[in-house]
């Protein structure tokens, strides 16, 4: 009898024990911060996670003030593009215009397109552009600004484009690279905007960003 008893209280502590076990496993797993394992870059591998995409002011197709404070806090991707472009610009921003229905229910998502043209490129054709990519206000966002302020953004802060070669005649940026872009400002990723790959990469790197700062969603 006193064997039996042994045994059965012998299974309840190991029940027990491994209750409580799973119980603090659930504990430290659920307080453990998520890391998206996502790369930094930056003007060098050595301070690439220190990096932030620098302030900014450009105006917007709703002839209004933006700047990187919008952007504070939010997943955001961007690129460089013009309205006029009949090669990869069609089809980058067709490819953005998916990624904003992707995360259309996520106010903390958003996109910013910088045009390279700002000559031609006024809030009002840009607001037409965006017009006709169905793009969502205060959603994707179209800037401009003047031509060489845009291409050193392109440049030295986003490094999207490679820089100025004095050898060419005319100055210009032309680039299909989408960056991501974390809360903290940091860039955590570049795709090819005219890839479809590197398209469902950036969904599934945007997914893996709401999960390491859950308190955009």
């Amino acid at each position: 009898m006193v064997h039996k008893f042994l045994k059965a209280f012998a299974i309840i502590v190991v029940i027990t024990i491994i209750a409580v076990w799973w119980h603090l496993a659930g504990v430290i797993k659920a307080n453990t911060p998520f890391e998206s394992n996502l790369p930094y870059y930056g003007a060098d591998t050595f301070t690439a996670d220190q990096y932030q995409v620098r302030p900014f002011e450009v105006i917007d197709q709703d002839s209004q003030v933006l700047t990187r404070e919008t952007f504070e806090n939010k997943i955001w991707v961007t690129d460089f593009f013009f309205t006029s472009c009949e090669g990869i610009c069609p089809i980058m921003s067709s490819n953005l215009s998916n990624i904003q229905d992707t995360f259309v229910k996520d106010s903390k998502v958003l996109l910013l397109s910088h045009t390279v043209d700002p000559l031609y490129d006024n809030p009002t054709v840009l607001k037409n552009y965006a017009k006709r990519h169905k793009a969502i206000s205060k959603k994707w966002y179209f800037a401009t600004s003047k031509a060489d302020y845009l291409y050193d953004l392109a440049r030295t802060s986003y490094f999207i484009a490679t820089p100025k070669d004095s050898s060419y005649g005319e100055d210009f940026v032309h680039s299909q690279l989408i960056a991501l872009i974390d809360p903290h400002l940091h860039i955590r990723g570049y795709y090819d905007g005219t890839n479809g790959k590197d398209m469902k990469k950036l969904i599934r790197d945007i997914r893996l960003l709401q999960k390491e700062y859950p308190q955009t969603k």
